[in-house]
């Protein structure tokens, strides 16, 4: 069973989101909050699965409630997927940056809602290529922000490095695999170290790791 918390100042969002929480048989709703302070108060009570987060919100916002959620040693078991209206939301980087496990958009179907919630549960990543090359071109503008290597980064291996930087096209393990000539298995293997070696919460983060460090193909 997942267990969900749903954080969201508008009441029919939240309304909307826990009926649909519960009419599934794997999801059950941890609780809902309808600002970021008792959304942070809410997750640390009940350190539910994953946490549907809003970004626009009163009292404390999404992003800063996620970085507490994120740092947090007790809540390391917590995913936070991001809700938010446009895709391209201006902070869209900041939450990747702050350790979000994936974007949703709140007119998303249902169905393609509670898949988001089921990937990442799993452990794993919710991150469309559109939202990757977003997250490029933050790096790659005029107005970028700083960046620096990982310090770690020396530790990959050239093969692990070259998977981190197809992780960073946006490209599924299946997808990366074809193109490579390999196996899911082989790429989820070198994703997986690669994670360990630059301390990557997910595989979100990782993306963040290697546009940051200059991790592209050729």
């Amino acid at each position: 069973m997942i267990r969900v918390a749903v954080v969201d100042d508008q009441a029919l969002v939240r309304m909307g989101l826990t009926t649909l929480l519960e009419t599934e048989d794997d999801t059950e709703l941890a609780g809902e909050a309808a600002d970021g302070r008792e959304g942070l108060e809410l997750v640390r009570r009940t350190k539910p699965d994953v946490v549907l987060m809003d970004i626009r919100m009163p009292v404390l916002d999404g992003l800063a409630a996620l970085r507490e959620i994120t740092s947090d040693p007790e809540l390391s078991g917590v995913k936070v997927i991001v809700l938010t209206t446009f895709e391209l939301d201006e902070y869209v980087f900041e939450a990747l940056r702050g350790g979000a496990s994936g974007f949703v958009l709140k007119d998303s179907p249902p169905d393609e809602l509670l898949h988001a919630i089921r990937v990442v549960a799993d452990g794993a990543s919710l991150l469309s290529p559109s939202v990757t090359r977003r997250v490029i071109e933050q790096f790659s503008g005029r107005d970028a922000p700083a960046s620096a290597p990982h310090p770690e980064l020396d530790r990959l291996t050239e093969r692990e490095r070259e998977i981190v930087a197809w992780v960073a096209t946006g490209r599924s393990n299946d997808e990366i695999a074809a193109e490579l000539v390999v196996s899911p298995a082989t790429v989820r293997t070198h994703v997986s170290r690669a994670m360990v070696k630059l301390h990557a919460r997910d595989r979100a983060q990782l993306v963040v790791f290697a546009v940051q460090s200059g991790l592209t193909l050729p």
